[in-house]
């Protein structure tokens, strides 16, 4: 009898064993790489975006560790798999990551441009002369582009509409609106809006991020259904995406 159940205890631990070998290891932080966005993903790793991510992540016993990095670079790390990912990222923005079935947001894109211009639409965005911040690769999702000039920093771009240097600039409406609120006049200048464009985590394509994009996707699933997303944005006064 005592022989039997030795072996019965063995066969079940080495049953557990065999389970525990196949089944995903995940682990017990994400590293998610961000430009620092005010309201957004703040430096001090506040914001909006920070916030869905610790409610996506942490009661699935992942810890969200936040970094801050320029856009381009968050990216870089990612493609090169030394953070698990980077927030932000419009679906297939770049090669080389994996992309959740999921987005999390949604980024309300405007047109800034002189209040005495034609209001720009998606129709008519080909009769224009834009410009964006580099990596943004806006040309990829709005339609009709056809002459546009990538700019590396913001705060020249006011000047440049004054003097003709392009129509309208394009950008989410909070940087847009940062970029308005640096004029003197903003009567002067008009915000008009384009679109809405999903925004995704950027996962590294390795076995981790494939674990993180898996666990990602499942807490999505339950938060979308439960509606446990609503308070975050409302809190940061935003419009609720899903």
């Amino acid at each position: 009898m005592d022989v039997r159940r030795w072996l019965l205890t063995l066969l079940c631990t080495a049953a557990t064993l065999l389970q525990a070998q196949d089944a995903p290891v995940v682990p017990s932080k994400v590293t998610l790489a961000s430009e620092a966005w005010d309201g957004y993903t703040n430096a001090d790793g506040s914001g909006l975006a920070w916030d869905v991510m610790r409610k996506v992540f942490e009661p699935a016993g992942l810890q969200v560790q936040p970094r801050t990095e320029p856009y381009t670079r968050a990216v870089g790390l990612a493609q090169r798999g030394e953070v698990d990912g980077w927030v932000g990222s419009y679906r297939d923005e770049v090669t080389g990551v994996l992309y959740p079935r999921w987005h999390y947001d949604s980024d309300p894109i405007y047109a800034l441009g002189l209040a005495t211009s034609p209001a720009p639409s998606l129709a008519t965005l080909g009769r224009y002369r834009l410009a964006w911040v580099h990596g943004y690769k806006y040309e990829a999702y709005l339609p009709n582009v056809r002459r546009f000039n990538q700019i590396h920093r913001r705060d020249g771009i006011l000047p440049m509409l004054q003097y003709g240097r392009a129509d309208f600039y394009i950008d989410a409406l909070t940087e847009a609106r940062e970029v308005l609120s640096q004029a003197q006049d903003p009567a002067t200048f008009r915000l008009t809006h384009l679109t809405q464009l999903p925004l995704y985590v950027g996962f590294a394509d390795n076995e981790r991020g494939r674990d993180l994009r898996a666990v990602f996707d499942r807490r999505m699933d339950a938060l979308v259904k439960s509606g446990e997303l609503k308070p975050i944005f409302q809190h940061w006064k935003q419009p609720y995406p899903f």
